[in-house]
């Protein structure tokens, strides 16, 4: 092999070292992006005050104390919500298979903790009246040992009259 030989091969393993070294960084920080959580904000933050009267009189019925809102879980609760507006489809699992276990532990929730998600073109009323209707949901709703809840929603990016919602109980 000639000098110039010698020097375009080192060259060529310098630009392939290099280029696997970007490439490799390249993916280092999209995980890192992955892993970042941002909130939505909009007015789908902030309405778990709004929900306290409805779930107190669904408690009530089953002979219950209210539960009061927390703003932990709300937090909770929007990020989900806005996980599955960006994606547009309701799932209790976030990208990278995040569950709701981890996002719960992630939030700083100690605790029993249960979620009721759902999708549509609803109010918060009608949202209530059906999950009350549904065995899982108020099972979620109607648990003794829950003293506190977040709720939120975020609008669909594309259809501004759908709405995701997430509602988180804990302890």
């Amino acid at each position: 092999m000639t000098t110039s030989g010698i020097e375009n091969h080192q060259m060529a393993k310098l630009n392939r070292r290099t280029l696997l070294k970007a490439a490799g960084l390249a993916a280092l920080a999209g995980l890192a992006a992955c892993g970042t959580v941002s909130l939505p904000t909009g007015q789908g933050a902030g309405v778990s005050s709004s929900a306290t009267g409805t779930l107190a009189g669904l408690r009530a019925t089953a002979g219950l104390g209210p539960l009061v809102s927390d703003a932990q879980l709300e937090q909770a609760a929007l990020q989900q919500a806005g996980y599955m507006a960006r994606r547009g489809r309701m799932s209790h699992t976030t990208g990278w298979g995040k569950d709701f276990a981890s996002r719960v532990k992630d939030n700083g929730i100690a605790g029993a903790a249960a979620e009721n998600i759902a999708e549509g073109r609803f109010d918060q009323q009608k949202l209530f009246d059906i999950w009350a209707h549904s065995p899982g949901h108020r099972r979620n709703m109607l648990d003794p040992d829950f003293s506190r809840f977040g709720l939120a929603y975020v609008r669909d990016g594309r259809d501004p009259s759908l709405r995701y919602w997430a509602l988180v109980l804990g302890k």
